[in-house]
């Protein structure tokens, strides 16, 4: 099988282009390479047999069109995107642009190559849309999304990402297109860019700087480990039916403040400074459109394709802090081109 993969020198991109590499899977790799991604995190893979790079960003379709002629993938897993809620309320039109324009021609460069397959080729072929919980809103006290719960979302990022949905569904209804569509809960892990949650606290806390926090800190996510998000995309990917959604999450809900003092414990005990790193919390003003909780039922997908979660949040938050004090070239080397995780916000949190 040859894989296509969109934005996979991003964080999640990547834990699937590795991956997918391990399994003996043969992988095109297009990305943009904007500022969120690196080759860095699939340097491994640059000598490999299995391994191809294209240089293309997903809204030019020209080049688009010739990765597919020159490939012939059998398979696409499309996660290029325009992922961070801040600079969506800074710069929405950009998201629009990446989201769901390059969604579009996307998707007609694949129904052109669908097409012109055979016939037995025509038939296995499918293109795996990967979204966001943030397509569904936001929760009250209780409850969570499953695929079933209906669209509304409520930022600029969100938005554009559910128009992608639909446009996804709309070209498997009207022209026939093979896809499946996941939606999953906010990731976690190495390689994360420096500017989400996770990497924020661990990398201002390293640098002996304060920390941000929304608000009180009580919004509620549920959190999945990259590596667990990889393996269920490539089961879905081979596995799942087609024209169907399936929601991944992590089982593993906490408020925002609660998962920063567990990073900041473990911090404490990696990292230690003078005194707790708990003491440079500070709670700022929240950002506009702050969803307040999310929570993911997955149990379709345990139930049709017996997947769950394996790693564990303590042991992935512990393991993830660990990386980062271990990894400072890597998070350094995006200080030093220029980017400085100095907003308020914290992430898609």
């Amino acid at each position: 099988m040859k894989l296509l993969v969109t934005g996979g020198a991003g964080f999640i991109g990547s834990a699937v282009v590795r991956r997918a590499v391990a399994q003996g899977i043969e992988v095109v790799n297009l990305d943009a390479l904007t500022y969120s991604a690196s080759l860095t995190n699939v340097a491994s893979l640059a000598d490999s047999p299995l391994y191809a790079f294209e240089h293309v960003n997903i809204c030019d379709a020209p080049a688009v069109r010739a990765v597919f002629a020159r490939h012939r993938p059998d398979v696409v897993m499309h996660l290029a995107a325009e992922s961070h809620n801040d600079r969506a309320i800074e710069d929405p039109l950009s998201f629009v642009q990446t989201n769901v324009i390059g969604t579009g021609v996307l998707l007609e460069a694949a129904r052109e190559h669908w097409r012109a397959l055979p016939k037995a080729e025509q038939a296995t072929f499918r293109f795996h849309h990967v979204s966001t919980d943030e397509v569904f809103g936001a929760l009250g006290e209780d409850g969570a999304f499953s695929e079933t719960t209906p669209y509304d979302p409520n930022s600029p990022y969100s938005a554009s990402k559910a128009s992608a949905d639909h446009l996804v569904r709309a070209w498997s209804r009207t022209f026939g297109l093979p896809v499946v569509i996941t939606n999953c809960s906010n990731n976690y892990g190495p390689y994360q860019f420096p500017e989400k949650l996770i990497p924020t606290v661990i990398s201002r806390a390293l640098e002996g700087k304060t920390i941000p926090v929304y608000g009180k800190g009580l919004q509620v996510r549920d959190w999945l480990h990259v590596d667990d998000h990889a393996e269920a995309l490539l089961l879905v990917l081979e596995k799942g039916r087609l024209g169907e959604t399936y929601a991944i999450g992590g089982d593993a809900t906490k408020p925002n403040i609660e998962l920063v003092n567990i990073l900041c414990r473990h911090l404490d005990a990696l990292a230690p400074a003078n005194g707790p790193h708990a003491d440079k919390i500070a709670f700022v003003t929240d950002r506009p459109g702050h969803d307040f909780r999310y929570a993911i039922d997955a149990s379709k997908l345990r139930d049709e394709l017996g997947w769950r979660p394996r790693i564990a949040l303590g042991d992935g938050l512990e393991d993830t802090v660990r990386w980062y004090v271990e990894n400072r070239d890597w998070w350094q080397a995006i200080r030093d081109r220029g980017f400085e995780s100095e907003r308020q916000g914290l992430v898609k949190a």
